[in-house]
């Protein structure tokens, strides 16, 4: 059955949820319902059907001529949409699809069905299955394989298309992850606490189609914020591996000491305080998991980091062989100490 809104049905819990964002998707928004509808009626599903709307046209107007769940809470943001309807969702199973036409909804069963087998996360893979000429822009062509190839090597996993729209979970493995991201981001943050969160997951191959009205996606923009994401996801690739290789060049350089060496004992140990730093961030404030870093908290206090950052500091200053090695010492010294205090603070909330 269709869920209505306010009706007698209301407490009775539907099996699937299946949420559509929605933002100004007036031509497209009918042809997904009705496909939707009769996706859930040729196959006997207990399903709510959930239109969380920020639109300026007639988009509310059809979801509730259409008697679905209209959640209109005007608020920006492709993760915000989400975010707001997960709030709401009755279902025991959570389906996830762009209201552009781009997608079949008659997949939905084929999601469902990994999901009663068993499996916690479904993500489809446009790449594998068909997709029509026109559908996706040469630069989103190039730029998707590109983000997930990334993905893959900062996370281990072998996903395709890791910003596939097409997603279905289960409400359990979603309270999970603490989804925070409001933005496209929160595509990526997805995969990426399905991974952390040791989510069996499945990818399934779905047909892509061209959308119906006007694309609200900005390319460079986006790629960016996905970048970004997965970078601070993953300080060992952003900071901790370019600061060890930059500290084990000066220090080989250090045999015939000199600015460049110093510069990068310097950079580098920086870039290795400044992983710290972002994982820390990831933990407090994206609810990544402390992990090995319990450790860090437990036995890097103020007082033992400062200790040894004045050890270094004065080992620099009676040293006699390099004005550059003392002033390096130094330096690395100062950022001992000082770091100490920045991790103090990152880390109160986590306390």
């Amino acid at each position: 059955m269709v869920k209505l809104p306010n009706n007698s049905m209301h407490n009775n819990k539907p099996e699937i949820s299946i949420i559509l964002p929605c933002q100004n998707e007036e031509k497209a928004l009918p042809f997904c319902l009705e496909q939707i509808k009769k996706t859930i009626k040729e196959n006997n599903l207990s399903a709510e059907i959930i239109v969380s709307d920020s639109s300026t046209d007639s988009s509310p107007k059809i979801a509730k001529n259409e008697n679905v769940i209209l959640l209109k809470h005007d608020k920006n943001g492709y993760g915000t949409a989400y975010l707001e309807a997960f709030k709401i969702a009755n279902g025991k199973f959570i389906f996830m699809a762009d209201a552009d036409g781009t997608y079949d909804f008659r997949e939905i069963i084929n999601f469902l069905k990994y999901l009663r087998d068993g499996y916690d996360f479904i993500i489809g893979d446009r790449f594998s299955g068909k997709m029509e000429d026109g559908a996706m822009p040469l630069l989103h062509k190039l730029g998707n394989p590109l983000l997930s190839g990334i993905l893959r090597l900062f996370f281990g996993t072998s996903i395709k298309d890791s910003h596939c729209g097409m997603r279905a979970i289960s409400k359990k493995s979603l309270q999970k992850m603490d989804l925070q991201t409001t933005g496209m981001e929160f595509a990526s943050e997805m995969v990426i606490k399905a991974i952390r969160n040791n989510l069996k997951i499945k990818e399934l191959p779905v047909n892509y189609y061209k959308r119906k009205g006007k694309s609200k996606l900005k390319p460079l923009s986006d790629a960016y914020k996905h970048l970004r994401f997965m970078l601070l996801y993953s300080p060992l690739f952003l900071f901790f591996i370019p600061g060890l290789l930059m500290m084990a060049v000066g220090a080989v350089m250090a045999l015939n000491f000199n600015f460049l060496s110093s510069l990068l004992i310097i950079a580098g140990y920086q870039l290795i305080i400044f992983s710290v730093f972002a994982k820390t961030y990831s933990i407090i404030h994206l609810k990544e998991k402390a992990g090995f870093m319990d450790k860090i908290y437990k036995y890097l206090t103020i007082e033992r980091a400062s200790i040894l950052g004045i050890i270094i500091i004065f080992s620099g200053i009676f040293t006699h062989y390099t004005s550059i090695i003392t002033l390096t010492l130094i330096v690395v010294g100062i950022q001992t100490i000082f770091s100490s205090f920045m991790l103090s603070i990152l880390s109160i909330k986590e306390k």
